[in-house]
């Protein structure tokens, strides 16, 4: 990465660009040099070089006139499974081949209002069913600070395009830590914002009662700056939210002394990676040193958190999914003699081993023999997991833990072994579970140099606080 160029920050750069500075177009080609430069770690699969060139000149003319919008001179990069209207999305799936999206997500619509500026869509695990964006038809993402190593997933595409200064930042999706696992591999910041924060509408859905738009980005201002602009409620999503967006730019100054709580599971777990627990420990006593209250508490029905997040999104999946058949849209195999062995072919053709495993799965868990015992019974645990972890948050203002138990691991080690991917998530699906806010930061590196991330955890709605903490530790680490 030493012959990357760095990108100006976006903070630094919309400035300068208000006061006719800059020239944005600059920028913009800096980025596609980066992309064009470092083809091999496969980061996105679709640039739109001229299109961004032109937006650029438009975004500058405006700067000059003061008719700038909030985000201008911000450069930004979208997972695969946001609508960009009039250009291809396929959820990196064989599946949609061809298939043009006629509509903007809301997300994406909110940043274009706001002038920033949509330089290409990036690689993901297919329909985002992964941890490792290994599950991609376009192939695996490659980690920029060491190339044999996986970036995380199922949003990889979108951390190492902000990892490797393609792009500022980029919107990624989290049904159970897509976001914040690929910035822990990557060294980045990675927000879930509390479920219902941010519309989903023009997002491909994974499981509808998971899944979240998240933030990666270099710096909390960033993820401030594009969390204030996306979030909010939507006439085309019934499940936002009408709380108010805060100005979350504006409160990230963290003065007062917390309550924190720290899951002794998490530390105790015997899967940890030694450098991560002790980072973490180190973590919490900076955290005391500096005035907060931090002890370690016990969450009930641990042991449950991953197999209730895996039994209601593969069902879920498994309802989403149904309407990729190749009639309509996308794919469809050419062999097929009749509708029977088209819906078979075309689905069995277009969908990926995992994509194929999960609906599998959501299709037994759904079966009637299945329904009461399996799904059912994974609801209320469901709600159990949330209450008392919302119980947890009344006496504590936030919970701290690793964000996943080891750093990136090498290309191709776990694909043949589904379990080792999904045991990944363990630390991620709780906030998942309960649709609460969490983030996470890097906090260090292991013994070969592959960063260690830090998930916090804070109440709903409660974004602005968790941004100034995370910022407030990242600032306590460095002193």
């Amino acid at each position: 990465m030493s012959a990357i160029s760095p990108l100006p920050s976006f903070k630094d750069l919309h400035i300068s660009l208000q006061a006719g500075l800059p020239d944005l177009r600059t920028t913009v080609e800096q980025c596609l040099a980066n992309i064009d430069q470092q083809k091999h770690l496969n980061a996105f699969v679709r640039i739109y070089a001229e299109e961004a060139l032109a937006h650029a000149a438009t975004i500058q003319q405006k700067a000059q006139n003061t008719h700038a919008g909030r985000l201008a001179g911000l450069i930004v990069g979208i997972k695969d499974m946001l609508c960009y209207k009039d250009h291809p999305l396929q959820a990196s799936s064989k599946i949609l081949e061809g298939f043009i999206s006629q509509i903007n997500a809301t997300t994406v619509e909110r940043l274009i209002h706001e002038d920033a500026l949509i330089i290409g869509h990036q690689n993901c695990d297919e329909f985002g069913m992964g941890s490792s964006t290994e599950n991609s038809i376009f192939g695996p993402v490659r980690n920029a600070i060491n190339t044999s190593k996986v970036a995380g997933g199922s949003s990889g595409g979108s951390a190492v395009a902000v990892q490797a200064h393609m792009c500022h930042v980029a919107l990624g999706t989290d049904t159970g830590g897509s976001v914040r696992q690929p910035a822990a591999f990557c060294g980045l910041i990675g927000l879930r914002p509390t479920y219902g924060r941010n519309s989903r509408y023009g997002m491909v859905a994974h499981a509808s009662s998971f899944d979240t738009i998240g933030i990666l980005a270099n710096s909390i201002y960033d993820c401030a700056a594009v969390l204030e602009v996306i979030a909010g409620p939507d006439a085309y999503d019934s499940t936002t939210s009408q709380h108010p967006v805060d100005k979350y730019t504006t409160q990230l100054d963290f003065t007062k002394k917390t309550r924190v709580a720290y899951l002794k599971e998490a530390i105790d777990y015997t899967g940890l990676q030694p450098e991560i627990r002790s980072n973490t420990l180190e973590t919490i006593e900076t955290l005391k040193a500096t005035g907060h209250h931090v002890e370690g508490v016990t969450l009930p029905l641990w042991e449950y958190i991953l197999p209730t997040y895996y039994v209601l999104t593969a069902a879920e999946a498994s309802s989403n999914l149904a309407r990729f058949d190749g009639v309509r849209y996308g794919y469809r195999d050419p062999d097929a003699k009749h509708v029977t062995e088209a819906y078979i072919k075309t689905r069995t053709k277009g969908f990926g081993k995992e994509v194929q495993r999960r609906i599998l799965l959501g299709n037994f868990v759904l079966t009637s023999s299945h329904y009461d015992d399996d799904f059912i019974q994974a609801q209320k645990v469901r709600r159990l997991i949330t209450d008392s972890l919302k119980a947890m948050l009344s006496s504590y203002d936030f919970i701290i833990l690793p964000t996943i138990p080891h750093t990136a691991f090498d290309l191709d080690c776990n694909t043949h072994d589904p379990m080792s991917m999904y045991w990944a998530d363990i630390y991620t699906t709780l906030a998942a579970i309960a649709g609460v806010p969490a983030i996470s930061i890097p906090i260090g590196y292991d013994d070969e140099g592959l960063p260690i991330g830090l998930q916090i955890i804070g109440n709903s709605f409660q974004e602005a606080s968790l941004l100034g903490f995370s910022k407030h530790i990242l600032e306590a680490m460095k002193a």
